[in-house]
């Protein structure tokens, strides 16, 4: 026999050989595999909490309006006037000066026009802003009502909704995800104790978002006081014979 020969049949042994060990090595990682599988379960545990929001955010509108562009500096005094009215029934009814943002007054010019583009009548309006940034979040609501008064003595008023939000979170979800992996670990020994086999530890564990609504809705978190937060965690436990 040649030595290219012999040389060839020894090439062909060897990969003959690797290909052997390499079947060998996947089959044992599949084997590997499917036992990590068949000894673990994966298990979903859902948090919820009711919390009552920490921070209202309201906006109040109010304007003057005329028909003289003359007129303009007696309605800056009137648009000045009806704020403190508004800023004076705030504060009276206990909300602090310091939690009272006041906006610029903004100036419009409005014309209306017949069906020839004629001008028939124009309008000069003040438009102002009151932002309000509080705790008291019930006080609010009563607040509001009481701008009605005002809107009796001839202010021109947008009482706008308020907006509630919970700005605690963290504060909570230490706690949230703790309780959420304990449930977790209760659906875990159920489906184990089904399986006649027992839950050992932690192999992987993906937390899911923390999730805000209002209660009663299915979106929105903002419209009420009360809200309703909830997590879900996703673990895997090792289980055991």
């Amino acid at each position: 026999m040649s030595v290219e020969r012999e040389k060839n049949h020894f090439l062909s042994a060897v990969t003959l050989s690797l290909g052997f060990a390499l079947a060998g090595y996947f089959v044992s990682q599949t084997l590997y595999n499917s036992k990590v599988a068949l000894n673990t379960a994966d298990v979903k545990g859902l948090a919820e909490r009711r919390v009552e929001a920490d921070t209202a955010y309201w906006s109040i509108g109010y304007s003057v309006a005329g028909a003289q562009h003359a007129a303009i500096p007696q309605l800056y005094d009137q648009s000045e006037r009806d704020q403190q009215k508004i800023i004076g029934l705030l504060e009276k009814n206990g909300i602090d000066k310091s939690e009272v943002n006041l906006g610029v007054i903004d100036y419009q010019r409005r014309e209306f026009r017949d069906e020839n583009q004629k001008l028939v009548e124009e309008r000069h309006v003040l438009i102002g802003s009151i932002e309000i940034q509080t705790n008291k979040v019930k006080l609010v609501s009563e607040v509001r009502s009481k701008l009605n008064q005002l809107i009796a003595q001839g202010l021109d008023i947008q009482n706008n909704a308020p907006s509630y939000h919970f700005t605690r979170l963290n504060d909570i979800k230490p706690a949230m995800l703790k309780e959420a992996t304990k449930n977790a670990r209760l659906a875990a020994n159920e489906f184990a104790s089904n399986a006649g086999v027992k839950v050992g530890g932690i192999r992987s564990a993906r937390q899911g978002g923390f999730v805000i609504r209002d209660v009663g809705e299915s979106y929105g978190d903002t419209r009420k006081i009360d809200k309703d937060i909830r997590v879900v965690t996703n673990v895997t436990f090792f289980l055991t014979d």
